[in-house]
C-alpha cells in the first residue's frame, strides 16, 4: 500500500476538500483524486461522499482513517528514530490579530528562529473572524484570536486576556471626570473594527447601561486608533498594553470610572495530528513566550489564563 496515498487520504479527511489538499501537498486536484481512487480500488470500499457542501467520510472511510493515522504515526516515529540528529525543518503559517502583532509576536518569532533556524515562518495579520476561517480552510496552521474554534481536529487553548480601559488624550476635552458610563457614552468612543469581539462587548456593555445609540467609531488598525486618540479624537476602549509607551510618556491617560470595558480574550487555536508535530512544538513555544510577556508587563496589561480561571487545557471543540 502506497503510504503517500494514505497521507493524501488523511489530509482530504482533515480538510474536507480535494482542492485544499492539493494546495497543502503542492499537487493538483486531478492527482489527489487519482490517489484516492487507487486507494479505494485497493481497499474495495468507497472512502468519501462528494456533494455540493464538500467532501465527507463514509462509514468505511472513518474506519480506514483510524488505521491510516496510526500508520502515519508509526512512519513518523521510524523517521525520527533513524535520524535523530536532523534539524527540525518545514514551514509554519501563523495568523494573529492586531493586538498580538503589537504586543508579543516579535518575541515569538525571535524564539522560533532561535530554536528552529531551519523552519520557514509565514505571518498573517487579520481579524479574529478571518483568521478562524483561514485555519479551517487549511491556509494557516496556528492562530491567535479571541474565541475557541469549534472544528474537528482543531485544538484551542485560552492563554489569558488583555484588560481594557477608557483612555483619552491628556489635556483634551475628553480628559475630565464622568459621573457614569451613560455620561461617558455621550462622547465619541473609539474601539476595534465592527463586529469584532471587543466591539460587540463594548456595545453590549453600553446597552446594558441604558445607552441604546452610542457614538462608536470602529477602527481596524491599532496604529490608527492610537494616533486618533493622541490627536484627541475621542475616548478609546482598548487595552493599555497597546499604548503603554504613550501612557508612560503622559500623552494618554486612563479615565477613572467604575465600569470598565470587558477584557479581550486571547485564544490559541491550531491543528493537531499526524504530520503536524512542528505546529505542536510552536504552540508550546508560544505558551512560554506569552507567560514571559505576562510576567514582564503585569496584570494591568495582561492576565494569564491560570490567574483568570485556574488554567485551560488544549481541547478540540
Amino acid at each position: 500500500m502506497n503510504l503517500k496515498f494514505l497521507e493524501t487520504f488523511v489530509w482530504v479527511a482533515r480538510l474536507k476538500s480535494f482542492r485544499l489538499t492539493a494546495e497543502k501537498l503542492f499537487s493538483t486536484q486531478a492527482s489527489i483524486s487519482s490517489r484516492i481512487a487507487v486507494l479505494e480500488d485497493e481497499l474495495g470500499v468507497k472512502l468519501f461522499v462528494r456533494d455540493s457542501r464538500g467532501v465527507t467520510l463514509t462509514p468505511e472511510g472513518h474506519k480506514v482513517l483510524e488505521y491510516a493515522e496510526q500508520m502515519m504515526d508509526t512512519m513518523h516515529a521510524l523517521r525520527q528514530a533513524i535520524d535523530t540528529s536532523a534539524a527540525t525543518q518545514g514551514r509554519i503559517r501563523i495568523g494573529a490579530m492586531d493586538t498580538v502583532i503589537h504586543t508579543w509576536l516579535s518575541p515569538l518569532v525571535s524564539k522560533v528562529n532561535e530554536l528552529y533556524p531551519a523552519v520557514e515562518i509565514e505571518l498573517m495579520a487579520d481579524t479574529a473572524r478571518n483568521l478562524s476561517e483561514q485555519l479551517q480552510k487549511g491556509y494557516l496552521d496556528l492562530i491567535f484570536q479571541t474565541d475557541p474554534l469549534r472544528h474537528e481536529s482543531v485544538l484551542n487553548l485560552e492563554l489569558g486576556s488583555y484588560p481594557l480601559c477608557w483612555i483619552v488624550s491628556t489635556g483634551s476635552i475628553y480628559h475630565r471626570d464622568y459621573a457614569s458610563l451613560a455620561e461617558l457614552a455621550r462622547e465619541r468612543i473609539v474601539t476595534f473594527s465592527k463586529h469584532s469581539r471587543p466591539h460587540q462587548d463594548v456595545l453590549g456593555l453600553l446597552h446594558a447601561n441604558g445607552v441604546m445609540t452610542p457614538h462608536l467609531s470602529c477602527v481596524n488598525s491599532v496604529a490608527a486608533m492610537t494616533r486618533l486618540l493622541r490627536d484627541g479624537f475621542g475616548i478609546g476602549a482598548l487595552p493599555p498594553a497597546l499604548v503603554a509607551q504613550e501612557l508612560e510618556r503622559g500623552e494618554l491617560t486612563r479615565l477613572c470610572i467604575g465600569t470598565m470595558p470587558p477584557s479581550l480574550p486571547l485564544v490559541m487555536s491550531w491543528r493537531g495530528g499526524t504530520g503536524l508535530e512542528l505546529v505542536d512544538q510552536i504552540a508550546e513555544v508560544s505558551k512560554a513566550v506569552v507567560a514571559h510577556y505576562a510576567e514582564n508587563v503585569g496584570k494591568d496589561c495582561f492576565v494569564p489564563a491560570e490567574l483568570n480561571s485556574g488554567g485551560r487545557h488544549p481541547r478540540p471543540l
